[in-house]
């Protein structure tokens, strides 16, 4: 029974490339340092520049080349940005810890940077979660902040650029190189504001195209 207990074990091993660690459901820290502290092994999500690896349990709402929008189980939203103009230049992220915040800290892992910034309201919170050129905010309810976060990292992790495709797309041409974002990846410029702006707009459309589609089909019966 050991035998096959160690096989199984190892045949893990080689298939997710990674120990088995269980997470906390309440240390934001540890669980940063069991994920951050690994390396993604698949990927299910590719771009020309860049892909990376979407958990178990999320869908897409919405989906483009350097923007999307997820969903869990809990119908938490999260709006992710891929900053591929920032990371091709190599640009420092600059992050200054709000200690009145709930949470607020400077990210180091693996050489690659970036910061996870909490916001505490009544009845949830705000979240952006900046790592490896990519960010993602959520506003988040109370009672699954940490399964969020965990997925958040996940995905940030994951990320894997394509230097020379990013170099055939941008190359010289940064000043001609736009690309429409969800939200505005320097911290000193996003706040809850604009994050819930691109919300309200973009569910208001999303609304608009319901009805429209429920009208076409009355009208078709």
């Amino acid at each position: 029974m050991k035998k096959i207990v160690l096989l199984l074990c190892s045949f893990l091993l080689m298939v997710t490339g990674c120990s088995i660690t269980n997470l906390n459901e309440v240390d934001v820290d540890k669980n940063l340092d069991v994920i951050f502290s690994g390396k993604a092994s698949s990927y299910n999500v590719n771009y020309d520049g860049y892909k990376y690896y979407v958990p178990k349990g999320l869908k897409f709402l919405n989906k483009q080349e350097y923007n999307a929008i997820l969903q869990d189980k809990y119908s938490n939203k999260y709006y992710l940005y891929v900053d591929v103009v920032s990371y091709f230049h190599k640009i420092e992220i600059h992050y200054d810890v709000d200690g009145s915040l709930y949470y607020s800290a400077v990210l180091n892992y693996n050489d690659k940077t970036g910061y996870l910034q909490i916001d505490e309201f009544k009845d949830c919170y705000f979240v952006q979660f900046v790592y490896n050129y990519t960010k993602i905010e959520a506003k988040i309810s109370k009672n699954n902040l940490v399964y969020a976060l965990n997925n958040m990292a996940y995905i940030l992790r994951s990320i894997k650029f394509n230097d020379d495709i990013l170099e055939s797309l941008i190359g010289e041409n940064v000043l001609d190189y736009k690309e429409e974002t969800f939200t505005l990846f320097d911290d000193d410029s996003s706040s809850q504001e604009d994050f819930l702006d691109v919300v309200s707009k973009y569910e208001g459309e999303e609304y608009k195209k319901a009805k429209d589609q429920e009208q076409i089909e009355l009208d078709n019966q």
